[in-house]
């Protein structure tokens, strides 16, 4: 078996080094899975969620930050993911009470759930309540079922954080803005024991750091005012937004600056300005301590003084983060035809497995070629991959990759670090196709042949 990557005169996008993944393209599982499932598949690598996690929770103690992180069961809907999170007494952010029954029956205790998302269900909201999950507020209504009554018998305190609409992006559909806010405040304090006002939380989109430290202080702000009103207010909720960096500066930048519609199929056109970016100076981890370490505008302090004399606590919502080179996905080429200086790949799963698409955009980073053959011919062979279906704009990947070799008729194409939102946001059974397994790698450090087992997600 020979595994390729390649470039060409178009820019290369090559994957960051990954000693794990390596070790399980090196062990020839992947063909043998390939040829059990009969289909693509996706494998996952969980030991990587924990170091993730760990550096994490060592960005916050480096601080001598207190932090709780819950990973954003949304970006994959892996099982084993959400097992390592209970294991190592972290949190999981939920949005369904499909996501809350499958983070508890894998052991995730009642109060390390925090629940997010716009207009909760009252099904949703009993289930959080009732297991002492906490509940991030997103507008008045919500705030008023919660006082009311939807609830029947006897129940906890709804532990709740109030979403701050951010100044930056007035026309999201998320949060409460200054007035409403200052309408929830006073209902938490007419509302007794039936609420718990812990906090407040925001969401920002995109990935710069000095927004999230501004609005992380103005929410510290928002506690201490809080509590002169008696509530507790003692922790607040950046969300997510830490990037990972899938592929190194100069092949980042390189390739930014020779885009061009010619490196498409059938001329497809892509603003670079969509694209998510592929690398970062600062990711996850390091992204958290630059968080930490910046000022605020307007302060004097950087923002981890501030929550530590507030006697705040910060939350995380990572998704993405927690992923980083946790898995990869699979997929069998399934033909080949010649167009005008390259060629037409097919393989045997759909776009949905790769959802960059679903943002007007595209997954980068190159593939992995493996072939069965232990050595195959080489000469440079640009490719584009289709998919297996009836849809002319069903396609993997529109760039036309630099392979080294020809791909051919039942090689493997694998696409690493796939397991941050790529693998399942989109997936669906189209033309009855099955959804691609999750394989769970329990070993593949290259000590051994890689142990496999499958994923245990219920539904």
């Amino acid at each position: 078996m020979a595994v390729t990557t390649g470039t060409s005169g178009r820019p290369a996008l090559p994957v960051l080094p990954d000693p794990a993944t390596d070790a399980v393209l090196g062990s020839g599982l992947v063909p043998e899975l390939a040829y059990a499932f009969g289909g693509p598949f996706h494998f996952l690598l969980p030991d990587a969620f924990d170091a993730n996690l760990a550096a994490m929770r060592q960005a916050l103690e480096e601080a001598d930050v207190d932090g709780f992180v819950y990973f954003a069961k949304k970006a994959n809907k892996a099982a084993v993911f959400v097992e390592r999170a209970a294991a190592a007494g972290a949190g999981v952010d939920v949005a369904s009470a499909a996501e809350l029954r499958e983070a508890l029956g894998h052991g995730v205790r009642g109060e390390h759930l925090v629940v997010t998302g716009p207009a909760k269900d009252p099904a949703l909201l009993r289930l959080a309540v009732q297991h002492g999950a906490l509940l991030a507020v997103d507008a008045l209504d919500e705030l008023d079922t919660l006082i009311t009554g939807v609830l029947r018998g006897p129940v906890r305190p709804a532990r709740i954080l109030l979403r701050v609409l951010p100044p930056a992006q007035p026309h999201s559909r998320f949060g409460m803005n200054d007035a409403e806010l200052s309408t929830a405040l006073d209902r938490c304090v007419q509302a007794g024991d039936a609420v718990r006002m812990e906090g407040f939380s925001f969401h920002l989109s995109g990935y710069a750091i000095q927004p999230r430290a501004d609005l992380a202080a103005h929410l510290t702000e928002l506690c201490l005012k809080a509590r002169v009103q008696g509530l507790e207010a003692s922790r607040i909720s950046i969300g997510g937004g830490l990037p990972i960096s899938y592929t190194d500066a100069d092949s980042w930048h390189t390739y930014l600056e020779r885009h061009d519609k010619r490196h498409f199929h059938a001329g497809k056109s892509f603003q670079p300005s969509d694209f998510y970016p592929y690398h970062c100076q600062k990711p996850g981890a390091e992204a958290l301590a630059a968080l930490l370490d910046a000022r605020p505008e307007g302060r004097s302090q950087d923002l981890a003084s501030l929550l530590k004399e507030a006697g705040i606590t910060l939350l995380l919502e990572p998704g993405r983060a927690l992923l980083d080179r946790a898995g990869a996905s699979v997929f069998t080429v399934q033909g080949v035809k010649e167009r005008d200086g390259y060629q037409l790949i097919t393989v045997d799963g759909t776009s949905l497995s790769l959802s960059e698409q679903w943002f007007n955009s595209e997954y980068l980073p190159d593939p992995h070629l493996v072939s069965l053959d232990p050595q195959p011919p080489a000469g440079l062979s640009p490719a584009s991959v289709g998919a297996a279906t009836c849809l002319e704009s069903d396609m993997l990947t529109w760039r036309k990759i630099g392979f080294p070799r020809r791909p051919r008729t039942g090689d493997l194409l694998v696409y690493p670090n796939t397991a941050g939102y790529q693998m399942d946001s989109n997936e669906s059974p189209f033309h009855d196709l099955a959804i691609p397994p999750k394989v769970v790698i329990d070993r593949a450090d290259g000590e051994g042949r890689p142990r496999w087992r499958l994923d245990r997600h219920f539904t």
